[in-house]
């Protein structure tokens, strides 16, 4: 995204006049999720003086700051201690997708069978992944879906969204402080049968080229519908 990034973190960059993140932060409180963690490296004082502590969107925001970016796994390990005991949503900031209905994240994973159930805590799953159709970009996806069930191998392929479900315990492995990838997790887990997913068929473009960003401003540009407030 350079040069864009050079002088703004990705979070902030506007997708029609409004910063990517809070498209995230406003569907977020819509489902009533107002305890946000947000962790950030690059340029992250601006996104802390743009945020603040959440309240002009109805959100509390605690931040996490990274000296060096830890990557996804790594930063959520570094921010355990903000994060609670409970299962808890990730997203990535730097995708666009105005119409997730984060209610459902709430019942993503359960403890319970659809019997009510107990589900013995080493069957759980650890996280419940969103994907999307593989984007011209990725043709290949990241994972295969089967029954709900998240796979290395197989067909059909999906592309990750960027939006997860994870329990804390899944990053018992990744010291605080430390890089660490996601899709390595993510990969070690489906192995052992416990990671589960969905297909979300909504809006969603991963904002990860200058173009692509163009792309999502031009028509509300062209229209010369100015800029959200």
């Amino acid at each position: 995204m350079r040069p864009l990034t050079d002088t703004c973190p990705k979070p902030l960059l506007k997708v029609r006049g409004r910063p990517l993140i809070v498209w995230h932060i406003l569907n977020l409180v819509r489902a009533g999720i107002t305890d946000i963690v947000i962790n950030h490296a690059h340029l992250g004082d601006m996104i802390e003086a743009t945020l603040g502590n959440g309240a002009q969107f109805g959100a509390s925001i605690t931040y996490s700051k990274e000296t060096v970016a830890l990557e996804t796994a790594g930063g959520i390990a570094q921010a355990r201690h903000l994060l609670g005991d409970e299962p808890f949503v990730a997203i990535a900031a730097d995708i666009y997708c105005p119409h997730f209905d984060f209610e459902q994240v709430k019942h993503a994973l359960e403890d319970n069978d659809m019997w009510g159930n107990p589900i013995p805590l080493d069957q759980r799953d650890l996280a419940w992944l969103y994907l999307v159709k593989n984007p011209a970009h990725h043709p290949e996806g990241d994972f295969a879906l089967h029954s709900f069930a998240i796979s290395n191998e197989g067909e059909p392929r999906f592309t990750f969204s960027g939006i997860g479900v994870y329990r804390p315990e899944m990053f018992d492995t990744v010291k605080a402080g430390t890089s660490a990838k996601l899709a390595t997790l993510i990969r070690e887990y489906a192995t052992q049968g416990r990671i589960g997913g969905e297909v979300y068929r909504g809006a969603w473009t991963d904002v990860g080229t200058v173009e692509r960003l163009e792309q999502l401003n031009f028509p509300f540009q062209a229209k010369g519908q100015g800029k959200l407030s």
